[in-house]
């Protein structure tokens, strides 16, 4: 064997100074010592690996230190002679019980007999019990005594991970310290000052993963170091952290969020089959995109950058997508990732599960820009005398819907990427034309050749709707759009729906607005989708209030009056209930 020594035991701290993460800890026990205030137990609690036994070994270190006290740092001096057996595990001054072996009250007996005994050197005598939480209840309760009124010269540190398995009468013989997990940037620091003592390269990046797995337990981040360490042969890489921790790489979810601004459903599922056929599980994927997701909009804040764990690249990169996804979106998305997260062990089909969630959010923009809006032009009119008009609420079609040309076809997507985010090719789509160009566009055209104008007719658009409807198979679908009244006003042709829901699934046939938009080829024609009122109320009037017992059975005597007969003779009595 070697004389390896793995990174969390070489660089375990030695001072309170030391201690990464926990000043509300050191400062506190350092005053203590310092204003000679030292209770008798104490008790620290926390998550894994944050420095609980450590404190706990720094603090016996020096309490029986000869200069601690002298320097007015109560930090050990590590050059005295209780310092110096304390480092070559020479010292009986110091005990450390491990509760998970010694939890029975016959442990407990021989810990209480030791206790009896003076310190052969020193004032003190420090008890150390990690894992305290293992102890049975028989065993706390034979620690009681011994605890609340031990010698002068005995002190118990206790050590556990679950507080809540402490009963509550240790509790309140123990003066109570909460450690809390280490922030990632500190982790990030202590790597690289490790990896500057070691000489190993490193990227900034791939130390972000480390600490963002390792989840606030500097230990785990140093195991997960010297693994990596080993991996690189020197060098922790990005990709040999991400390959050893199976962690997805961001250019997934950065690739496939532009892919749902662009509404490239095709090229989101071929990703997800790539990220499938990696072997992730699409719970853990769908964790990740959620994640991602809370990235972006913590993005579209410029001043909380810092509630975004990364390196600083990774969240430039964060607010060159958030600048494109509206907030909106993002919002929907993540309520579509939360949503499919919780139904996903329910789910046969897993798989599909998750491809469903995904092409759901890749229409999102196209449910985004059918809110119901009122024309400007409309509002500027004033209302004349008389009674209310019915409120009549235009909905624009998605854009590629709003205009037709001839000669020079345009073609629309959602907004692209930013110029620094380069996409793989499946990702490239045609540039963008604005609104304003489009409609500028069609009234130079116009200009230019009046004649391409030609006179709108209802009853082409019926006709072309009539044609469409023959050819749906979906019963559902063909109701809704068996509903729909067509009107024709100038330029512009309305679509008269009785609900929202009718005018959401209308905005997504774009199969059938491009027929109606194919019928005719004048340039000017406009396609709005508007709720009317009448017809809402209509639909509100047709729908069947449920039937009560006692309406059925009248219904049924009034078929047949001979049942009311059969009651009689078999005395049964109706309940009408």
């Amino acid at each position: 064997m070697s004389d390896f020594l793995v990174s969390a035991r070489k660089y375990r701290p030695q001072r309170f100074a030391d201690v990464l993460g926990q000043e509300h800890v050191t400062r506190t026990l350092k005053n203590a010592l310092l204003r000679n205030q030292m209770a008798h137990a104490f008790l620290f609690t926390g998550p894994r690996g944050v420095g609980k036994t450590t404190c706990a070994r720094i603090l016996a270190k020096v309490i029986n230190c000869e200069n601690a006290l002298k320097n007015q740092d109560a930090e050990p001096c590590n050059a005295c002679e209780s310092c110096r057996k304390f480092d070559e595990q020479l010292t009986f001054n110091i005990i450390e019980i491990d509760a998970a072996s010694n939890n029975s009250v016959e442990g407990m007996r021989n810990l209480i007999e030791q206790v009896r005994y003076l310190p052969q050197q020193g004032k003190y005598k420090v008890f150390i019990i990690d894992e305290v939480h293992m102890l049975s209840n028989a065993a706390f309760n034979a620690f009681l005594k011994t605890l609340e009124e031990p010698p002068a010269h005995a002190i118990f540190i206790l050590a556990t991970t679950e507080r809540h398995k402490i009963i509550p009468t240790i509790l309140s013989r123990c003066q109570v310290y909460d450690f809390r997990r280490i922030q990632p940037e500190e982790i990030v620091k202590q790597l690289e000052e490790v990896a500057k003592d070691q000489e190993i390269k490193t990227e900034a990046e791939a130390l972000h993963i480390i600490a963002h797995k390792a989840e606030g337990s500097m230990r785990d981040a140093l195991s997960i170091f010297d693994r990596i360490a080993s991996f690189g042969g020197k060098q922790v890489t990005y990709a040999g952290t991400i390959s050893n921790l199976n962690v997805l790489d961001h250019e997934y979810f950065f690739n496939l969020v532009y892919g749902m601004l662009r509404e490239d459903s095709m090229g989101i599922l071929k990703t997800f089959r790539d990220i499938h056929q990696l072997g992730f599980e699409g719970n853990h994927f769908m964790d990740g995109l959620a994640d991602h997701l809370r990235n972006l909009l913590v993005s579209k804040d410029p001043g909380a950058a810092q509630l975004i764990e990364g390196s600083q690249d990774l969240k430039a990169k964060y607010h060159a997508q958030a600048q494109g996804a509206p907030v909106s979106f993002i919002l929907d998305a993540l309520a579509i990732a939360n949503e499919c997260d919780l139904q996903y062990e329910r789910a046969r089909n897993k798989r599909l599960h998750v491809e469903l969630a995904l092409i759901r959010m890749c229409y999102l923009q196209r449910l985004s820009d059918a809110i119901p809006s009122f024309p400007q032009e409309a509002e500027k009119k004033k209302p004349e005398p008389g009674p209310a008009p019915p409120q009549v609420i235009i909905s624009p079609p998605p854009p590629v819907h709003l205009a037709v040309f001839d000669q020079d076809p345009v073609e629309f997507q959602r907004p692209a990427a930013p110029a620094e985010q380069k996409l793989p090719n499946h990702y490239d789509t045609p540039k963008i034309r604005s609104l304003k160009d489009i409609q500028k566009k069609a009234a130079q055209s116009i200009q230019a050749n009046p004649d391409s104008a030609v006179e709108l007719k209802i009853e082409t658009f019926e006709q072309a709707w009539k044609e469409f409807v023959d050819t749906v198979e979906v019963l559902s679908l063909k109701t809704v759009l068996s509903q729909v009244e067509l009107a024709l006003e100038q330029t512009k042709l309305l679509i008269k729906v009785g609900s929202a829901h009718a005018r959401n699934i209308i905005q997504l046939e774009s199969s059938l607005l491009e027929k109606l938009r194919n019928s005719v080829s004048d340039k000017r024609l406009e396609i709005a989708i508007v709720i009317d009122p009448e017809k809402a109320k209509l639909m509100e009037s047709q729908v069947k209030k449920p039937v009560s017992l006692k309406e059925k059975y009248e219904l049924l005597v009034q078929a047949n009056p001979k049942v009311e007969d059969l009651i009689l003779a078999l005395k049964l009595r109706i309940d009408h209930g």
